[in-house]
């Protein structure tokens, strides 16, 4: 592909026009280095320089009902993930305040299993009223297939986004759960955005997808109208189906970040899971049109501290800030 191919459709997206999906997967064959640095003069454009930084608890964890094969928590799978339930609106705060003393801007309390029961619900919102009363920092929730009514009490509560990632595209989500649908995931994330909360959603590379699956699924998160979009790279793991799937090249990485970029120009592209795993933490995805990541340590797998993630950032010419909704 020629340079001017990747011109044209950075200055169609600059100029406020969508790629199609056909114009996407052109973007597949093009030369990386310009690819990425297109992409980033689109989040220029879009975005600014703002930089959003999150961080994440593992509030419930393990003994989940679902099989999804990439995940540690799966009843399904023997790993070495220890079980636990519900963390106390006490351990919860103490961690909320922690990070935001370290610069950290949303908390997300992240819980396994299919859905909470009502009486973990109102636990839920009893720790978020908790964690309210002693901090400024925004509060997600990653809590499996819910209602409505249910994420109003959370809207009551303080909470202000809601993540369900899609993990993948339609086409290809059987192959990596049975156990809920895709219907499920899209169900939940019309019922958070009905409720009035902002909506957060991505997926995993390299858990078996194709190339067009990834395209595919960015276009579903674009017909949404997901604003907030982490990409997770998979990290094997011992005792899943997925534990010898080969992590993709650092390059790959890249041009997922600087595809989705062009596809979803106005959101928060937010490196996630698996981030440990590249040679520069992500700095070469953060110039390739990403802007937002998760600070800290992820769910079942360590992450990169908040104060190196600042350093880095702040090198890079980002500065700390919320993204839109």
């Amino acid at each position: 592909m020629s340079d001017s191919i990747i011109d044209s459709l950075k200055n169609k997206v600059i100029e406020g026009n969508l790629i199609t999906k056909e114009e996407a997967k052109e973007l597949l064959s093009a030369p990386i280095d310009e690819l990425c640095a297109a992409a980033n003069e689109i989040r220029e454009h879009f975005c600014g320089n703002g930089f959003d930084l999150c961080s994440i608890t593992n509030a419930k964890c393990g003994k989940c009902s679902e099989d999804c094969k990439f995940c540690a928590q799966s009843a399904h799978y023997d790993t070495e993930v220890t079980y636990y339930s519900l963390k106390s609106g006490d351990e919860m705060t103490e961690e909320a305040v922690h990070n935001e003393n370290q610069g950290i801007l949303r908390f997300s309390l992240v819980t396994s299993g299919r859905s909470l029961s009502p009486k973990e619900i109102d636990s839920v919102c009893d720790s978020i009223r908790e964690i309210k009363s002693k901090s400024m920092i925004e509060i997600c929730v990653s809590i499996g297939i819910t209602d409505v009514d249910s994420f109003r009490k959370l809207i009551d509560a303080g909470a202000t986004r809601v993540h369900c990632n899609l993990e993948t595209s339609a086409r290809f989500f059987p192959s990596i759960c049975s156990t809920h649908t895709y219907e499920d995931k899209i169900g939940t994330l019309k019922a958070a955005r009905a409720a009035g909360l902002s909506i957060c959603s991505g997926g995993i590379m390299g858990i078996g997808e194709t190339e067009n699956d990834r395209i595919d699924m960015a276009f579903t998160l674009r017909d949404l109208g997901v604003k907030s979009v982490p990409v997770n790279f998979l990290s094997p793991i011992k005792g899943t189906p997925l534990e010898h799937n080969r992590s993709l090249c650092d390059n790959d990485k890249r041009r997922i970040i600087a595809i989705y970029r062009f596809i979803l120009p106005d959101a928060a592209i937010r490196l996630a899971g698996g981030r440990g795993l590249i040679a520069d933490k992500g700095e070469g995805c953060f110039r390739a049109g990403a802007n937002a990541a998760i600070s800290g340590d992820m769910l079942t797998t360590s992450g990169i501290t908040a104060a190196t993630d600042i350093a880095l950032i702040r090198s890079l010419g980002f500065v700390p800030k919320l993204s839109g909704q």
